[in-house]
């Protein structure tokens, strides 16, 4: 059931970039198309917030990414990728993203929009709505906990409409010299 939005709502959008960059890669071979995630997001509500939480690797490729999100808009909260020895990567934001909402939902919000579809933010979304804030969770729904589409107080499912979400990912380009043979 959708929610009560209106133009004096103050909201906070909180992405779980990974969590939605590894969804849209996963289900589409795409990659996220945040300007829509924003908007959608907002509704025409008042911005107080939108937060983007990335991982850092050891290469630095996605710096380029980073200063994309922060023009759009976003305030990027960096950590640096862990790898354990043996070679495991981890990396993510959970525990920073519910103490983030948690700060924000106690003052300055009166709705929080996670972007994610990690299961592990049910207690946080049922802490949230307890203490009286709209929570809405943004999502492709393909890829994302049951549980969590049941608590939010609305569930927007971009897997409903891919190509407004998602970017195609150029595919690489191989050029051929060719050359006459023979002549």
């Amino acid at each position: 059931m959708p929610t009560i939005k209106h133009k004096d709502q103050r909201i906070a959008i909180l992405l779980d970039v990974q969590n939605l960059y590894h969804s849209a890669k996963n289900l589409y071979n795409a990659r996220v198309n945040f300007n829509e995630i924003l908007k959608v997001a907002l509704s025409g509500r008042k911005l107080v917030r939108a937060i983007g939480y990335v991982i850092k690797t050891e290469t630095g490729e996605e710096t380029a990414f980073f200063e994309a999100l922060i023009k759009m808009g976003i305030e990027t909260k960096m950590k640096d990728l862990q790898i354990f020895p043996g070679g495991i990567k981890k990396g993510d934001w959970d525990v920073g993203i519910a103490v983030d909402a948690i700060r924000l939902g106690e003052s300055s919000v009166d709705s929080l929009v996670l972007g994610t579809g990690d299961g592990d933010f049910v207690p946080l979304i049922e802490y949230l709505k307890n203490r009286g804030r709209q929570v809405e969770v943004i999502a492709f729904g393909r890829s994302t906990s049951a549980k969590l589409k049941e608590v939010a107080d609305e569930f927007i499912d971009m897997s409903a409409n891919p190509k407004k979400f998602t970017i195609p990912i150029k595919k690489l380009r191989t050029t051929r010299n060719k050359t006459n043979v023979g002549n």
